[in-house]
Protein backbone atom coordinates (compact mmCIF):
# COMPACT_ATOMS: atom_id res chain seq x y z
CA UNK A 1 0.00 0.00 0.00
CA UNK A 2 1.43 3.37 -1.05
CA UNK A 3 1.71 5.94 1.70
CA UNK A 4 -1.47 7.99 2.01
CA UNK A 5 -0.80 11.44 3.48
CA UNK A 6 -4.48 11.75 4.31
CA UNK A 7 -4.37 8.65 6.53
CA UNK A 8 -1.09 9.88 8.01
CA UNK A 9 -2.52 13.32 8.79
CA UNK A 10 -5.20 11.78 10.98
CA UNK A 11 -2.40 10.92 13.42
CA UNK A 12 -1.37 14.59 13.82
CA UNK A 13 -3.80 16.75 15.85
CA UNK A 14 -1.96 19.99 14.97
CA UNK A 15 -2.73 19.49 11.28
CA UNK A 16 -6.39 20.24 11.98
CA UNK A 17 -5.30 23.88 11.95
CA UNK A 18 -6.29 25.49 8.63
CA UNK A 19 -2.71 26.09 7.56
CA UNK A 20 0.05 24.57 5.45
CA UNK A 21 3.04 23.48 7.52
CA UNK A 22 6.16 23.86 5.40
CA UNK A 23 8.24 24.67 8.48
CA UNK A 24 9.42 21.09 9.10
CA UNK A 25 13.18 21.77 8.80
CA UNK A 26 12.90 23.77 12.02
CA UNK A 27 10.77 21.12 13.73
CA UNK A 28 7.91 18.81 12.81
CA UNK A 29 4.47 18.33 14.30
CA UNK A 30 3.90 15.31 16.55
CA UNK A 31 1.53 12.34 16.15
CA UNK A 32 -0.88 10.90 18.69
CA UNK A 33 1.62 8.24 19.74
CA UNK A 34 3.93 10.93 21.14
CA UNK A 35 1.15 12.61 23.07
CA UNK A 36 -0.02 9.28 24.49
CA UNK A 37 3.45 8.30 25.61
CA UNK A 38 4.11 11.65 27.29
CA UNK A 39 0.70 11.72 28.96
CA UNK A 40 1.13 8.16 30.20
CA UNK A 41 4.52 9.02 31.61
CA UNK A 42 3.20 12.01 33.54
CA UNK A 43 0.10 10.25 34.82
CA UNK A 44 1.53 6.79 35.61
CA UNK A 45 5.32 6.69 35.86
CA UNK A 46 6.56 10.17 36.76
CA UNK A 47 9.61 9.76 39.03
CA UNK A 48 13.33 10.34 39.17
CA UNK A 49 15.92 7.75 38.25
CA UNK A 50 17.17 4.93 40.44
CA UNK A 51 14.62 4.83 43.24
CA UNK A 52 13.67 1.72 45.21
CA UNK A 53 9.97 2.17 44.53
CA UNK A 54 7.49 1.32 41.81
CA UNK A 55 7.16 4.54 39.81
CA UNK A 56 10.93 5.00 39.65
CA UNK A 57 11.37 1.45 38.37
CA UNK A 58 8.61 2.04 35.82
CA UNK A 59 10.19 5.32 34.75
CA UNK A 60 13.55 3.62 34.23
CA UNK A 61 11.87 0.89 32.21
CA UNK A 62 10.33 3.48 29.85
CA UNK A 63 13.72 5.14 29.37
CA UNK A 64 15.38 1.78 28.71
CA UNK A 65 12.71 0.96 26.13
CA UNK A 66 13.22 4.31 24.42
CA UNK A 67 17.00 3.83 24.35
CA UNK A 68 16.62 0.38 22.79
CA UNK A 69 14.19 1.76 20.18
CA UNK A 70 16.58 4.58 19.29
CA UNK A 71 19.41 2.07 18.96
CA UNK A 72 17.22 0.13 16.52
CA UNK A 73 16.38 3.31 14.60
CA UNK A 74 20.07 4.14 14.10
CA UNK A 75 21.22 0.49 14.03
CA UNK A 76 23.62 1.04 16.91
CA UNK A 77 25.41 -2.08 18.12
CA UNK A 78 23.97 -1.73 21.63
CA UNK A 79 21.57 0.58 23.50
CA UNK A 80 24.42 1.95 25.64
CA UNK A 81 25.71 3.73 22.53
CA UNK A 82 22.70 6.08 22.69
CA UNK A 83 22.97 9.26 24.77
CA UNK A 84 19.99 11.55 25.32
CA UNK A 85 20.33 15.28 25.93
CA UNK A 86 18.49 18.58 25.62
CA UNK A 87 19.38 19.13 21.96
CA UNK A 88 22.02 18.37 19.34
CA UNK A 89 23.91 21.61 19.96
CA UNK A 90 24.32 20.98 23.69
CA UNK A 91 25.34 17.36 23.13
CA UNK A 92 27.91 18.40 20.52
CA UNK A 93 29.40 21.09 22.73
CA UNK A 94 29.53 18.62 25.64
CA UNK A 95 31.29 15.93 23.62
CA UNK A 96 33.62 18.40 21.90
CA UNK A 97 34.94 19.48 25.29
CA UNK A 98 35.96 15.88 25.96
CA UNK A 99 37.34 15.27 22.47
CA UNK A 100 39.50 18.37 22.88
CA UNK A 101 41.73 16.38 25.24
CA UNK A 102 42.94 14.41 22.23
CA UNK A 103 43.73 17.51 20.17
CA UNK A 104 47.25 18.93 20.42
CA UNK A 105 48.72 22.22 19.13
CA UNK A 106 49.28 21.92 15.40
CA UNK A 107 46.66 19.19 14.93
CA UNK A 108 44.01 19.71 12.27
CA UNK A 109 40.20 19.63 12.37
CA UNK A 110 38.03 19.54 9.23
CA UNK A 111 34.66 21.31 8.96
CA UNK A 112 32.50 22.20 5.95
CA UNK A 113 30.81 25.38 4.78
CA UNK A 114 27.66 23.36 4.08
CA UNK A 115 26.98 22.66 7.76
CA UNK A 116 24.73 24.02 10.49
CA UNK A 117 26.82 26.11 12.87
CA UNK A 118 26.27 23.57 15.65
CA UNK A 119 28.65 21.32 13.71
CA UNK A 120 31.12 24.12 13.08
CA UNK A 121 31.46 26.42 16.10
CA UNK A 122 32.12 23.66 18.67
CA UNK A 123 35.12 22.55 16.60
CA UNK A 124 36.29 26.12 16.02
CA UNK A 125 36.26 26.57 19.80
CA UNK A 126 38.25 23.36 20.29
CA UNK A 127 40.79 24.55 17.72
CA UNK A 128 41.06 27.93 19.42
CA UNK A 129 41.51 26.44 22.88
CA UNK A 130 43.98 23.72 21.81
CA UNK A 131 45.99 25.61 19.20
CA UNK A 132 44.79 23.43 16.34
CA UNK A 133 44.29 24.39 12.70
CA UNK A 134 40.86 24.39 11.04
CA UNK A 135 40.60 23.14 7.46
CA UNK A 136 37.46 24.28 5.61
CA UNK A 137 35.79 22.16 2.93
CA UNK A 138 33.86 24.20 0.38
CA UNK A 139 30.69 23.48 -1.59
CA UNK A 140 29.69 24.48 -5.11
CA UNK A 141 27.36 27.53 -4.86
CA UNK A 142 25.73 26.58 -8.16
CA UNK A 143 24.82 22.99 -7.35
CA UNK A 144 24.88 23.01 -3.55
CA UNK A 145 27.00 19.86 -3.61
CA UNK A 146 29.98 19.43 -1.31
CA UNK A 147 33.34 19.72 -3.08
CA UNK A 148 34.79 16.24 -2.59
CA UNK A 149 38.09 17.32 -4.14
CA UNK A 150 38.36 19.99 -1.47
CA UNK A 151 37.51 17.31 1.11
CA UNK A 152 40.19 14.97 -0.23
CA UNK A 153 42.79 17.76 -0.12
CA UNK A 154 41.91 18.45 3.52
CA UNK A 155 42.32 14.77 4.37
CA UNK A 156 45.80 14.76 2.84
CA UNK A 157 46.84 16.85 5.85
CA UNK A 158 45.96 14.00 8.26
CA UNK A 159 43.33 15.70 10.47
CA UNK A 160 42.51 14.31 13.90
CA UNK A 161 38.76 14.92 13.51
CA UNK A 162 36.37 15.46 10.59
CA UNK A 163 32.88 16.94 11.10
CA UNK A 164 30.24 17.09 8.39
CA UNK A 165 26.49 16.83 7.87
CA UNK A 166 24.35 14.06 6.45
CA UNK A 167 22.05 16.60 4.79
CA UNK A 168 22.17 20.40 4.66
CA UNK A 169 19.48 22.10 6.73
CA UNK A 170 19.64 25.05 4.34
CA UNK A 171 20.00 23.60 0.84
CA UNK A 172 18.72 20.04 1.33
CA UNK A 173 21.91 18.52 -0.11
CA UNK A 174 22.56 14.92 0.94
CA UNK A 175 26.27 14.16 1.32
CA UNK A 176 27.89 10.82 0.40
CA UNK A 177 28.41 10.06 4.08
CA UNK A 178 29.58 6.47 3.82
CA UNK A 179 32.25 7.43 1.28
CA UNK A 180 33.32 10.44 3.34
CA UNK A 181 33.61 8.37 6.53
CA UNK A 182 35.67 5.75 4.70
CA UNK A 183 38.01 8.43 3.34
CA UNK A 184 38.45 9.94 6.80
CA UNK A 185 39.10 6.56 8.40
CA UNK A 186 41.81 5.86 5.84
CA UNK A 187 43.84 8.75 7.30
CA UNK A 188 43.03 7.90 10.93
CA UNK A 189 40.54 10.69 11.63
CA UNK A 190 37.58 10.51 13.99
CA UNK A 191 34.25 11.26 12.26
CA UNK A 192 31.35 13.29 13.67
CA UNK A 193 28.15 13.33 11.57
CA UNK A 194 25.25 15.76 12.00
CA UNK A 195 22.18 13.81 10.87
CA UNK A 196 19.57 16.22 12.24
CA UNK A 197 18.21 17.23 8.85
CA UNK A 198 18.41 13.78 7.29
CA UNK A 199 16.72 11.76 10.06
CA UNK A 200 13.08 12.55 9.09
CA UNK A 201 13.68 11.57 5.47
CA UNK A 202 15.74 8.39 5.24
CA UNK A 203 17.25 5.36 6.93
CA UNK A 204 20.34 5.87 9.09
CA UNK A 205 22.63 2.89 9.73
CA UNK A 206 25.61 3.90 11.84
CA UNK A 207 27.24 0.48 11.54
CA UNK A 208 27.14 0.57 7.75
CA UNK A 209 28.33 4.18 7.73
CA UNK A 210 31.17 3.33 10.09
CA UNK A 211 31.06 6.75 11.77
CA UNK A 212 32.40 7.31 15.27
CA UNK A 213 29.71 9.76 16.38
CA UNK A 214 26.35 10.85 14.96
CA UNK A 215 23.79 13.31 16.32
CA UNK A 216 20.13 13.94 15.58
CA UNK A 217 17.12 15.66 17.16
CA UNK A 218 13.83 13.91 17.79
CA UNK A 219 11.80 17.08 17.27
CA UNK A 220 12.91 16.96 13.63
CA UNK A 221 11.39 13.48 13.21
CA UNK A 222 7.99 13.92 14.84
CA UNK A 223 9.02 13.76 18.50
CA UNK A 224 9.50 16.22 21.37
CA UNK A 225 12.36 18.67 21.78
CA UNK A 226 15.23 16.31 22.56
CA UNK A 227 18.71 15.57 21.25
CA UNK A 228 20.33 12.19 20.60
CA UNK A 229 24.00 11.30 20.36
CA UNK A 230 25.27 7.99 19.01
CA UNK A 231 28.84 7.13 19.88
CA UNK A 232 30.90 4.00 19.46
CA UNK A 233 30.87 2.32 22.85
CA UNK A 234 34.64 2.03 23.13
CA UNK A 235 35.03 5.75 22.53
CA UNK A 236 32.25 6.72 24.93
CA UNK A 237 33.84 4.48 27.56
CA UNK A 238 37.41 5.77 27.07
CA UNK A 239 36.81 9.51 26.68
CA UNK A 240 36.86 11.66 29.81
CA UNK A 241 33.43 13.10 30.61
CA UNK A 242 32.60 16.33 32.43
CA UNK A 243 30.19 15.10 35.09
CA UNK A 244 29.47 15.16 38.81
CA UNK A 245 31.25 12.58 40.96
CA UNK A 246 28.36 10.26 41.87
CA UNK A 247 27.39 9.87 38.20
CA UNK A 248 27.97 6.48 36.51
CA UNK A 249 31.40 5.71 35.11
CA UNK A 250 30.08 3.74 32.13
CA UNK A 251 28.11 4.92 29.08
CA UNK A 252 25.53 6.15 28.60
CA UNK A 253 25.13 7.42 32.18
CA UNK A 254 28.54 9.11 32.27
CA UNK A 255 27.39 11.38 29.42
CA UNK A 256 23.84 12.14 30.59
CA UNK A 257 24.53 14.85 33.13
CA UNK A 258 21.82 15.63 35.66
CA UNK A 259 18.20 14.55 35.56
CA UNK A 260 17.10 13.88 32.03
CA UNK A 261 13.92 15.00 30.27
CA UNK A 262 12.12 11.75 31.09
CA UNK A 263 8.80 12.75 29.57
CA UNK A 264 10.59 13.87 26.41
CA UNK A 265 12.41 10.54 26.16
CA UNK A 266 9.04 8.80 26.55
CA UNK A 267 7.76 11.00 23.73
CA UNK A 268 10.74 10.01 21.58
CA UNK A 269 9.69 6.41 22.05
CA UNK A 270 6.24 7.40 20.81
CA UNK A 271 7.76 8.99 17.70
CA UNK A 272 9.62 5.78 16.90
CA UNK A 273 6.46 3.76 17.48
CA UNK A 274 4.73 6.07 15.00
CA UNK A 275 7.43 5.48 12.37
CA UNK A 276 7.10 1.74 12.93
CA UNK A 277 3.32 2.14 12.45
CA UNK A 278 4.01 3.78 9.08
CA UNK A 279 6.03 0.72 8.11
CA UNK A 280 3.36 -1.70 9.28
CA UNK A 281 0.56 0.25 7.61
CA UNK A 282 2.12 1.13 4.25
CA UNK A 283 4.99 -1.32 3.83
CA UNK A 284 2.90 -4.40 3.08
CA UNK A 285 3.63 -4.19 -0.67
CA UNK A 286 7.21 -5.25 -0.01
CA UNK A 287 7.09 -7.85 2.79
CA UNK A 288 10.45 -9.26 1.72
CA UNK A 289 12.24 -5.96 2.40
CA UNK A 290 14.18 -6.03 5.64
CA UNK A 291 12.68 -9.49 6.38
CA UNK A 292 15.99 -10.49 7.98
CA UNK A 293 15.66 -7.79 10.65
CA UNK A 294 13.88 -8.25 13.99
CA UNK A 295 10.89 -6.18 14.97
CA UNK A 296 10.59 -3.26 15.52
CA UNK A 297 13.68 -2.51 13.44
CA UNK A 298 12.12 -4.07 10.36
CA UNK A 299 9.04 -1.88 10.66
CA UNK A 300 11.19 1.21 11.28
CA UNK A 301 13.21 0.51 8.13
CA UNK A 302 10.04 -0.09 6.12
CA UNK A 303 8.53 3.11 7.47
CA UNK A 304 11.52 5.21 6.45
CA UNK A 305 11.66 3.56 3.01
CA UNK A 306 7.99 4.33 2.39
CA UNK A 307 8.46 7.91 3.60
CA UNK A 308 11.48 8.44 1.36
CA UNK A 309 9.64 7.18 -1.72
CA UNK A 310 6.66 9.44 -1.08
CA UNK A 311 8.79 12.49 -0.33
CA UNK A 312 10.59 12.14 -3.66
CA UNK A 313 7.22 12.84 -5.28
CA UNK A 314 6.90 15.99 -3.18
CA UNK A 315 10.45 17.04 -4.09
CA UNK A 316 9.76 16.54 -7.78
CA UNK A 317 6.59 18.62 -7.58
CA UNK A 318 8.31 21.39 -5.61
CA UNK A 319 11.17 21.58 -8.10
CA UNK A 320 8.69 21.86 -10.97
CA UNK A 321 6.72 24.56 -9.12
CA UNK A 322 9.78 26.65 -8.29
CA UNK A 323 10.96 26.51 -11.92
CA UNK A 324 7.69 28.19 -12.98
CA UNK A 325 7.87 31.17 -10.59
CA UNK A 326 9.43 34.24 -12.26
CA UNK A 327 12.30 35.77 -10.34
CA UNK A 328 12.73 32.77 -8.02
CA UNK A 329 16.33 31.65 -7.58
CA UNK A 330 16.62 28.23 -5.99
CA UNK A 331 19.83 27.18 -4.27
CA UNK A 332 21.05 23.61 -3.88
CA UNK A 333 20.42 20.60 -6.16
CA UNK A 334 17.88 21.76 -8.75
CA UNK A 335 17.77 18.95 -11.32
CA UNK A 336 15.06 16.30 -11.31
CA UNK A 337 17.90 13.84 -11.85
CA UNK A 338 19.27 14.78 -8.41
CA UNK A 339 16.30 13.77 -6.27
CA UNK A 340 18.40 11.15 -4.46
CA UNK A 341 20.97 13.84 -3.65
CA UNK A 342 18.58 15.98 -1.66
CA UNK A 343 15.87 15.94 0.99
CA UNK A 344 12.70 18.02 0.49
CA UNK A 345 14.25 21.11 2.08
CA UNK A 346 14.42 24.02 -0.38
CA UNK A 347 15.83 27.53 0.00
CA UNK A 348 15.46 30.38 -2.45
CA UNK A 349 15.24 34.10 -2.98
CA UNK A 350 12.45 35.87 -4.87
CA UNK A 351 13.22 38.99 -6.86
CA UNK A 352 11.73 42.09 -5.28
CA UNK A 353 11.20 40.46 -1.89
CA UNK A 354 13.19 40.50 1.32
CA UNK A 355 13.06 36.92 2.73
CA UNK A 356 11.40 38.00 5.98
CA UNK A 357 8.77 40.02 4.14
CA UNK A 358 8.13 37.04 1.90
CA UNK A 359 7.70 34.74 4.91
CA UNK A 360 5.25 37.24 6.40
CA UNK A 361 3.28 37.34 3.13
CA UNK A 362 3.15 33.54 3.03
CA UNK A 363 1.99 33.51 6.63
CA UNK A 364 -0.93 35.75 5.67
CA UNK A 365 -1.80 33.04 3.15
CA UNK A 366 -1.55 30.51 6.03
CA UNK A 367 1.62 28.94 4.67
CA UNK A 368 4.30 28.53 7.31
CA UNK A 369 7.93 28.83 6.17
CA UNK A 370 11.28 30.00 7.55
CA UNK A 371 13.52 32.91 6.59
CA UNK A 372 17.07 33.90 7.49
CA UNK A 373 20.15 31.71 7.80
CA UNK A 374 18.72 28.85 9.93
CA UNK A 375 22.04 28.77 11.82
CA UNK A 376 23.68 27.69 8.57
CA UNK A 377 25.69 30.89 8.66
CA UNK A 378 28.55 29.52 6.57
CA UNK A 379 26.06 28.70 3.79
CA UNK A 380 24.45 32.13 3.56
CA UNK A 381 27.84 33.82 3.77
CA UNK A 382 29.22 31.63 0.98
CA UNK A 383 26.19 32.37 -1.19
CA UNK A 384 26.49 36.10 -0.54
CA UNK A 385 22.96 36.47 0.84
CA UNK A 386 23.60 36.87 4.57
CA UNK A 387 23.57 40.68 4.42
CA UNK A 388 20.40 40.58 2.32
CA UNK A 389 18.28 38.73 4.86
CA UNK A 390 19.37 35.22 3.96
CA UNK A 391 16.95 32.83 2.29
CA UNK A 392 13.32 31.72 2.31
CA UNK A 393 13.12 28.03 3.27
CA UNK A 394 10.32 25.59 2.44
CA UNK A 395 10.54 22.12 3.95
CA UNK A 396 8.18 19.23 3.33
CA UNK A 397 7.72 15.94 5.16
CA UNK A 398 5.47 12.99 4.51
CA UNK A 399 2.39 14.57 6.11
CA UNK A 400 2.44 17.27 3.44
CA UNK A 401 0.35 16.80 0.30
CA UNK A 402 0.68 17.58 -3.38
CA UNK A 403 -2.34 19.86 -3.00
CA UNK A 404 -0.35 21.93 -0.52
CA UNK A 405 2.56 22.11 -2.94
CA UNK A 406 0.27 23.40 -5.69
CA UNK A 407 -1.23 25.96 -3.32
CA UNK A 408 2.27 27.20 -2.47
CA UNK A 409 2.96 27.56 -6.19
CA UNK A 410 -0.19 29.63 -6.71
CA UNK A 411 0.68 31.99 -3.87
CA UNK A 412 4.30 32.40 -4.99
CA UNK A 413 3.14 33.18 -8.54
CA UNK A 414 0.85 35.88 -7.20
CA UNK A 415 3.51 37.36 -4.94
CA UNK A 416 6.09 37.32 -7.72
CA UNK A 417 3.75 39.34 -9.93
CA UNK A 418 2.78 41.79 -7.18
CA UNK A 419 6.19 42.41 -5.64
CA UNK A 420 6.69 43.56 -2.07
CA UNK A 421 3.89 46.02 -1.34
CA UNK A 422 5.34 46.95 2.07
Amino acid sequence: MTLSPHIVREQFPALERPAIFFDAPGGTQVPQQVLKRMTAYYTRHNANHGGAFATSRESDAVLDEARAAMAAFLNAARPEEIVFGPNMTTLTLHLSRSLAHGIAPGDRIVVTRLDHDANISPWLLVARDRGAEVLWVDFDPETGLLDLKSYARALEQKPRLVAFGYASNALGTVNPVREMVSMAKAVGALTFVDAVQYAPHGTIDVQTLGCDFLVCSTYKFFGPHLGVLYGRYDLLAELPAYKVRPAPEAPPGKWETGTQNHEGIAGALGALEYLAWVGQTFGSEHPERFAHLPEPQRHLRLGMAVIQAYEQKLSRALLEIFAQVPGLHLYGPRSLDQLTQRVPTFSFTLEGWHPQRLAEALDRARIYTWDGNFYALAVTQRLGVEEKGGLLRVGAVHYNTLEEVYRLGEVLQRLARAGDQG
